[in-house]
């Protein structure tokens, strides 16, 4: 839908999950997500992953649906680069159901799947990933350039972030598949339009913002120069509690130093890169892990519980936050 159309419209879809609305519009596409009687929700975050099972995908797939049985978790949150190494040749690829549907089979996992697009999958056929056909083989899919859940107590902010970084569009070891960006420096300033107005008019008791590229990190690749110029201001300036990522392979902890923002990378889904560590700025570091594993997420009205695990499905780190509960009388 072009900016200049302000028709504002719902489309009802139904999958295997229950009712889902989602709401198209000019702005960022909204899908509403329930949480549990008693108001809390549960989820896991995986980054990284897709190689037909190798590199220990299948491991920590595993320990994924062990835990997601659990804590009854009611969501999956993919952070990009879900089919290596160079995303899907089409929607009708065996690669999505070889690297997905045949690898996360368990029962608790059979959730939706909220997805977005990292580098790799740029390398591909980057629109096969948004296709409705791929929703038709597996429900549980959900990928999308940019978009928002409202899970009620919690609003989780999906941001496309590989065309924020301008080394893609002049690297030649690789292609990328800019369809549906161009011209880039258009489609970054009404995607940060966007992302603030939606942050700004949220009133969600927690904020998440969740894209493929570390705003800092220690890892291979580091900090991204351009999400720290262009968009962390953003998430400085309207309360946003974590910003969750993969890029890159590890597990990792940092807090910002400006703001409450908790910066979480979950990209160790399967292959890792043991021992590469930028040794340049660890300000706020807290926790870093250099294997393969994933996160967790509980949430309530009052407390967030944060728990990385490896592939063993050990606890690693654990993260808790607090807000105040008001109460008049």
């Amino acid at each position: 839908m072009s900016k200049s159309n302000n028709l504002v419209f719902t489309i009802i879809i139904i999958i295997s999950f229950g009712l889902w609305v989602l709401y198209a519009s000019a702005e960022l596409q909204r899908f509403t997500q329930p949480c549990k009687g008693d108001g809390s929700l549960d989820f896991l975050v995986l980054g990284d992953w897709g190689r037909k099972g190798e590199f220990n995908q299948s491991q920590v797939a595993y320990q994924m649906g062990k835990l997601g049985e659990k804590l009854d978790i009611d969501f999956v949150v993919s952070t990009g680069d879900n089919f290596y190494d160079n995303g899907l040749t089409s929607d009708h690829d065996p690669f999505f159901e070889e690297s997905f549907t045949k690898i996360y089979t368990a029962k608790s996992l059979q959730k939706q799947w909220y997805t977005v697009l990292g580098n790799h999958d740029y390398r591909g056929d980057a629109e096969a990933q948004l296709s409705p056909f791929l929703r038709k083989l597996d429900s549980r899919w959900l990928c999308l350039r940019s978009f928002i859940v409202d899970a009620e107590l919690v609003e989780m902010f999906f941001v496309d972030t590989t065309p924020f970084v301008q080394d893609y569009f002049t690297e030649t070891e690789h292609t990328y598949d800019w369809r549906g960006i161009n011209p880039p420096k258009a489609y970054i300033s009404n995607l940060l339009k966007d992302v603030e107005m939606a942050l700004k008019e949220s009133r969600a008791r927690w904020k998440i913002v969740i894209g493929h590229h570390a705003i800092r990190s220690i890892g291979h690749h580091g900090d991204t120069q351009e999400l720290i110029d262009q968009l962390l201001p953003i998430l400085q300036a309207n309360d946003v509690d974590f910003y969750m990522n993969g890029h890159d392979h590890c597990l990792e902890h940092i807090s910002d130093t400006k703001s409450p923002i908790q910066f979480l990378t979950s990209g160790a889904g399967s292959k890792t890169w043991r021992g590469d560590i930028h040794e340049t700025d660890r300000e706020g570091l807290k926790f870093y892990y250099d294997g393969q594993g994933f996160m967790s997420v509980k949430l309530t009205q009052s407390d967030a519980r944060i728990e990385f695990y490896d592939v063993d499905g050990n606890v690693l780190h654990t993260l808790t936050s607090s807000k105040q509960l008001y109460s008049s009388y």
